[in-house]
């Protein structure tokens, strides 16, 4: 069996990971913001971890993962509003050119 040493490597046709990346960041903003938000409360909380007096591991974890979660949800629910809104004010610029 022969291992393709070139199957990682795009053709010539496609983008690389990078510029897949950067375009959906493009698309899509909110979705590293989020998953960034997520990160720094993560980190935060382990960090804290010392300190968080009698509380015990588990409602600690736990408290940890609705913050994570509440960037992530509040991030997409940033991109919706936006994205009404964008739709909203596009279609009523529409309509008042077309009276």
């Amino acid at each position: 069996m022969s291992a393709n040493k070139g199957w990682w490597v795009p053709t010539e046709g496609e983008d690389s990971v990078s510029e897949k990346l950067m375009r959906k960041t493009r698309e899509s903003p909110l979705v590293p913001i989020g998953l960034g938000g997520c990160l720094v409360v993560a980190a935060y909380r382990i960090y804290r971890l010392k300190a968080r007096g009698p509380t015990k591991m588990s409602i600690h974890l736990i408290h940890t993962r609705v913050a994570a979660q509440a960037c992530a949800v509040g991030a997409i629910l940033l991109g919706a509003v936006y994205t009404m809104y964008r739709d909203y004010t596009t279609k009523t610029a529409q309509d008042a050119g077309e009276k």
